[in-house]
């Protein structure tokens, strides 16, 4: 099946390079460009892409606030943020809008083809250096320091709970079953069943939520 992706820039040159890139490989297609966030509205509900390739700092609607109209609007329709920014709150703000991941416009074309299929197929991909960012930014506390109450976190069961602060930690499923001495097959039916509880789509906004309610990072034991 080919993967349908619209790329977002408000840099003609850099859109044009990006859906060259993409059209050169045989499973990928670009199937519309958009120079801001109302445009990328209009195009995505036109087009129905399977990925948006989103840039943060666009014109008018940037891309925050696109990917926050497209979480509610296009749900089935993931969001790639690319940019060349690597500020904490462009991180967390497309990660917290509904964005399944950010790379850097620096990175390998490679990476960056790789990064579309993982997004297409339902998994969240975070640039190594995003990562890291990621992390250390909820160690040093700059985010995540204090628990929200929700109340879903009492909707998990308590072997759900120590699947979701395990997967908060960065650990896959393999990992995962080997720390708590469980099947692979029954860590994926947990975590499948964390996302349907809690109404999240993949394991990037897990962690958010599990940092959110302290599970991990400060205040958690992760």
């Amino acid at each position: 099946m080919t993967i349908r992706v619209l790329v977002a820039d408000d840099q003609p040159v850099v859109r044009v390079g990006f859906a060259a890139i993409i059209d050169e490989e045989p499973d990928l297609t670009v199937v519309g460009q958009a120079g801001d966030g109302a445009e990328v509205l209009r195009t995505v509900a036109g087009c129905r892409p399977d990925v948006v390739l989103m840039d943060i700092r666009m014109p008018g609607m940037d891309g925050l606030a696109a990917t926050r109209a497209l979480a509610e609007a296009a749900p089935s329709t993931r969001v790639l943020v690319l940019t060349t920014f690597r500020r904490d709150e462009y991180v967390f703000g497309a990660l917290r809008a509904g964005a399944s991941g950010f790379l850097l416009k620096d990175c390998d074309p490679q990476d960056l083809l790789d990064a579309i299929r993982t997004v297409a197929g339902g998994e969240a991909m975070l640039a190594p250096a995003v990562t890291r960012q990621l992390i250390d930014a909820f160690v040093a506390g700059s985010v995540g320091a204090r628990p929200r109450p929700d109340e879903r976190l009492g909707l998990l069961t308590g072997r759900e709970v120590d699947v979701l602060r395990n997967l908060a930690r960065g650990l896959n499923n393999a990992e995962i079953a080997a720390v708590l001495g469980i099947g692979t097959a029954t860590v994926k039916t947990h975590v499948n069943a964390i996302f349907g509880k809690l109404g999240l789509r993949d394991r990037v906004q897990a962690t958010i939520f599990a940092y959110d309610m302290g599970l991990a990072g400060p205040g958690g034991s992760g």
